[in-house]
């Protein structure tokens, strides 16, 4: 039978789902070749080229041209990854400055250790079968084919947001066992420096996931069975301690600069002020249309003559100001962004590829990803029931706090992707539960009369 057939041959079949999941990335690499262009979606990988190209030639991070969002030519510019730029320089050093090299280099690592960590998340909450569904459908998920090719954070982000949660749960289960007095498998310090590496990676492609770090800390706190002992507090230390060390040097070197202090990036203020313009009113839109003039249009006059720093910290102000003085407006705009970031249909305003990547992705998917998170409020037995001490209720928590804090800000298609990654973890249950009836079904035709052992959630 079709379920049998999984769990026996679940380490080749997951080989299988790595192989296509390379050869798909591979091949979006080699068609977006070795130019770069501005495609749906992508503007960034403009910035990131150049950028790259600016710090090979000794000129540091900066542009040699005025530059998106407000950053005059030559100027000092803190608003971009360093960590991505550095890959991006690194590649450029040894293959020459081509692009192409570095999306084949992005889409092995992504294609391999993408769906593999998806498949390690699957089974840790739901069993093998699950996670080798979730990474069959990662591999061919079009909006993480498409943007592995695509010189911008998001796949490397991606990959280290699932690897922080991954390791979060590595660290749970190992509390587990010992307050069991069981013996925990693996090294203690090396899930801690994981974990501390992963964090200081995710932040480093995108500082707004400081931001769920002391989430996930209570989530530890919680799977130590709320006690604070001192495994609990190594592992705080440590990674904690790693992520401080890995973000110090950006902002000393930011300090050097800018003569203020910037922690790392120079984007929170731009993407406060722009999102709660009152130009929108109560109705978020996307990406402004070149009717209602440009972004930088809406920088207040008096500010342009501000460096990138002291205009993003100007900004940051303006933006709070705006939601303290209309809150009401706020709430109602941030409701309208709930399309915005859930959008799943075609559309006039966008181009043959998102409307594929949308509807072929997230569209598609969609229904398999509500019914396996409605599914998994009711664990079936041997499976335990759900706690606080859960994996799983750090994937929901993760889920809920990353989708509001795009709706609380600018929420773009692209910003929903890692909320789709453990999304189809959920996915992946829903196939799971189609493969157990289509068995069921199977084993009651007068062919197969013969009785079979039952299968569950592990």
């Amino acid at each position: 039978m079709i379920q049998t057939y999984i769990e026996r041959h679940t380490r080749t079949l997951l080989i299988v789902v790595l192989l296509i999941s390379v050869l798909l990335r591979l091949a979006a690499s080699i068609y977006l070749g070795d130019q770069v262009e501005s495609l749906p979606g992508t503007n960034d990988q403009l910035s990131y080229h150049n950028l790259a190209l600016r710090v090979l030639l000794g000129h540091g991070f900066s542009f040699g041209e005025p530059w998106w969002p407000h950053t005059a030519a030559n100027a000092p510019t803190a608003h971009w990854s360093f960590l991505y730029t550095f890959y991006l320089t690194l590649v450029y050093a040894l293959f020459g400055p081509h692009p192409l090299a570095a999306r084949l280099i992005q889409a092995l690592l992504v294609g391999v250790f993408h769906p593999y960590l998806i498949y390690r998340i699957g089974k840790r909450l739901f069993g093998a079968p699950v996670g080798l569904f979730a990474a069959a459908l990662t591999a061919i998920y079009t909006y993480f084919i498409y943007y592995s090719a695509v010189l911008m954070t998001e796949p490397f982000y991606i990959l280290c947001v699932l690897a922080s949660l991954w390791a979060a749960m590595q660290l749970g289960d190992h509390f587990s066992a010992r307050l069991d007095q069981k013996p925990a498998s693996g090294s203690f310090g090396a899930k801690c420096v994981f974990l501390g590496l992963s964090l200081a990676a995710a932040v480093l492609l995108r500082q707004l996931f400081l931001l769920f770090i002391p989430i996930l800390f209570v989530w530890l706190w919680l799977a130590n069975r709320r006690r604070i002992n001192r495994e609990l507090v190594a592992a705080a230390l440590v990674s904690g301690a790693l992520v401080a060390a890995l973000i110090l040097p950006f902002t000393l070197y930011n300090r050097s600069r800018f003569e203020t202090f910037v922690l790392l990036n120079t984007n929170s203020g731009y993407v406060l002020f722009w999102a709660n313009h009152p130009i929108y009113g109560t109705h978020f839109i996307p990406i402004l249309p070149p009717e209602m003039g440009s972004y930088q249009d809406l920088i207040p006059k008096d500010l342009l003559g501000l460096d990138e720093a002291a205009l993003d910290q100007a900004l940051m102000k303006r933006g709070v100001q705006i939601i303290v003085d209309d809150p009401r407006r706020y709430i109602l705009l941030s409701i309208s962004r709930i399309p915005a970031f859930f959008m799943f249909w075609p559309s006039r305003d966008s181009e043959l590829i998102s409307n594929i990547s949308r509807v072929g992705g997230f569209g598609l998917f969609m229904p398999f990803m509500l019914y396996g998170l409605v599914r998994s409020f009711f664990p079936r037995r041997p499976a335990p029931p759900l706690s606080l001490d859960s994996p799983v209720l750090l994937v929901y928590v993760f889920i809920l706090f990353y989708t509001l804090i795009h709706l609380l800000t600018w929420a773009l298609v692209r910003y929903r992707l890692p909320v789709d990654a453990l999304l189809l973890v959920f996915a992946g249950l829903a196939l799971f539960d189609l493969a157990a009836w289509i068995d069921k079904r199977l084993s009651r035709s007068p062919k197969n009369r013969q009785p079979e052992a039952s299968v569950g959630l592990s």
